[in-house]
């Protein structure tokens, strides 16, 4: 029997249920089972206002959590709690076995707070859940992006720079995004251009050769080197460098995801990479501006959170 993918409603008052209710059939043609952390009453009063069916095959279970009454474009604790609540049921079915992944439709981090709900995002509670060094890779097939550091001040990044850690950091990319090559960022402009624009291209390029070291040693065979950089970041994503890299690493936040959704924002997924389950996501907000206004909404991401999560299932069994 197939286990289903868990998917997590995201926060009501935004866009991800209507997500879900108009991509379930192309899902369900496509062959993926799916299992909805919404209750009834809170899925029919979404479909209601929506002025959507809900499919015969749409399978949900509760989660924990007190139904509310949808208002939509506003941030709620209501809707904080609700989403969180779909969220960690999610996960504890996947970490259970009895779903293969988890699937994750937007929340909203300020409706997170209003709730006192203690982590910034899936991947911050993610950590917490399973005491594990998860990793955020963003991207599409064509091009994927590991952040070093995520949601952190950009002036905290130079302290955060340590070789062993990010050595190690590299080691478990390598292991978990099943990349071939991948292109490291330098931190400075002009990856420094020797020391003259800052020197942590020094400790990037000794973590570097340590993780390179570390790959080949642990394979029967020698191959070229996995790891090439610090790369100078302002011509890391042209024509040329994307033909040759297809998996990058950016030491902070903006430097991975500026381009990347310039290049493949409808398309970009998130990834939640080194832990014991595995988690996907759509790689876009709560659109509270359009949510429940009848606007033409772009599944794309949402089906490729999906896809990806199904196939990883099938390939590694």
């Amino acid at each position: 029997m197939t286990l289903p993918l868990a998917v997590s409603v995201g926060d009501l008052n935004g866009i991800g249920i209507e997500i879900a209710l108009r991509a379930h059939t192309l899902l369900r043609e496509r062959g993926v089972s799916l299992l909805y952390l919404i209750d009834r009453e809170m899925l029919t009063q979404a479909a209601d206002r929506l002025a959507l069916p809900v499919p015969e095959d749409f399978s949900i279970l509760s989660p924990d959590a007190a139904p509310f009454e949808i208002d939509p474009g506003r941030v709620s604790a209501e809707a904080g709690a609700y989403s969180f609540a779909s969220f960690k049921t999610g996960v504890e079915l996947t970490a259970a076995g009895e779903c293969a992944a988890i699937v994750t439709l937007p929340i909203h981090k300020k409706a997170w707070e209003m709730a006192t709900i203690a982590y910034k995002g899936h991947t911050d509670a993610l950590r917490d859940f399973f005491d594990r060094d998860a990793i955020m890779m963003l991207g599409c097939p064509d091009m994927y992006v590991g952040l070093y550091t995520e949601h952190i001040p950009l002036r905290q990044v130079p302290a955060a720079l340590e070789k062993d850690r990010l050595s190690r950091f590299l080691i478990d990319f390598y292991r978990q995004s099943g990349a071939e090559e991948v292109a490291v960022l330098g931190l400075n402009p002009h990856a420094g251009d020797h020391g003259v624009l800052g020197d942590e291209e020094t400790i990037i390029e000794e973590a570097i050769v340590q993780a390179n070291q570390f790959i080949q040693n642990s394979k029967s065979k020698i191959q070229n080197h996995t790891f090439t950089g610090p790369l100078v970041p302002d011509i890391a994503f042209t024509p040329a460098m994307r033909r040759r890299f297809r998996h990058y690493v950016a030491l902070y936040h903006d430097q991975g995801l500026i381009p990347l959704k310039a290049l493949y924002f409808d398309e970009s997924i998130n990834v939640s990479l080194n832990l014991p389950i595995l988690r996907t996501s759509v790689d876009h907000g709560t659109a509270f501006d359009i949510a429940y206004r009848g606007a033409e909404l772009n599944l794309r991401s949402y089906l490729n959170a999906v896809e990806y999560a199904a196939e990883r299932k099938r390939t590694r069994g």
